[in-house]
């Protein structure tokens, strides 16, 4: 088990490492398909995936990637109401098949995990230093993650949330933060080696990483209260060891926009 959690960990980083460098259309199509993959889970653990909504999401957030990529629709707050007004035409006309939860379900999973996951993109694509800044939602995420379990197998003992995520441990989410922000500090120093980094952003990188390390614990308890809501272990198993995409990127999907808020608004 651990093995196979390892090399598909490592796969999946490698991966990620070649399309956070080439950025553009590869990166787009990448996070594409982890939103259409991950919204099926979504859908499918709320047992909507079958649904007209569902089929109708899917088309919805192939029309987001290729906006995002084109700039057709530059007003975000219009692609929301057009995306609104297609899922109540729809429930207007079906009202006999599908109830309002359908709706507001259908709407959810396009904005929780198609565009949220946007954002990864959306930093890459985001200046010349997108692709320094970008590797941050990852060491916030997945760094931080490491760092709060090592801590928290080492000396945690005062629960977070007993309910939702028995294994969180004070202790380790603090560990997690710190070391998260030590390894955003050391990517940034060795950065700077190869691309000019100011000062400002080295502090700006630890600055980033400490938020978004707290957000990422935020996303997967957010995952973890959906996945008891509807009595579900994980919500796939694409990635081997770890799950589906919605269980590997559950904290990538609040860290992403934080991280580009904070690079957008400050840099």
């Amino acid at each position: 088990m651990f093995w196979k959690r390892f090399l598909s960990g490592a796969v999946l980083i490698l991966a990620e490492l070649a399309l956070f460098y080439i950025g553009g259309i590869p990166l787009l199509v990448f996070t594409w398909f982890l939103s259409l993959v991950g919204q099926y889970e979504l859908y499918r653990a709320v047992s909507i995936q079958k649904s007209t909504f569902a089929n109708v999401g899917y088309i919805i957030t192939t029309l987001y990637y290729i906006n995002l990529y084109t700039e057709a629709i530059k007003d975000f707050l219009l692609f929301i109401l057009l995306m609104v007004l297609v899922f109540m035409f729809i429930y207007v006309f079906k009202y006999y098949k599908y109830n309002v939860e359908q709706v507001a379900l259908a709407f959810f999973g396009v904005y929780y995990v198609p565009v949220m996951l946007s954002f990864i993109y959306r930093v890459r694509m985001h200046g010349y230093h997108g692709v320094f800044f970008v590797w941050l939602i990852i060491i916030a995420s997945w760094g931080a993650d490491t760092c709060a379990y090592c801590v928290g197998m080492l000396c945690g003992k005062h629960k977070m949330a007993p309910v939702l995520s028995p294994k969180k441990s004070i202790e380790g989410a603090v560990g997690g933060v710190i070391g998260g922000s030590l390894i955003a500090l050391l990517y940034a120093y060795i950065m700077s080696k190869f691309i000019d980094i100011s000062n400002f952003e080295l502090l700006l990188s630890v600055i980033v990483t400490m938020c978004g390390a707290l957000i990422s614990i935020f996303g997967d308890l957010c995952a973890s209260a959906i996945k008891r809501n509807y009595n579900i272990k994980d919500f796939g198993k694409l990635i081997p060891g770890h799950g589906g995409v919605l269980d590997r990127f559950d904290s990538v999907i609040f860290t992403a926009p934080l991280v580009y808020v904070l690079v957008f608004y400050l840099t």
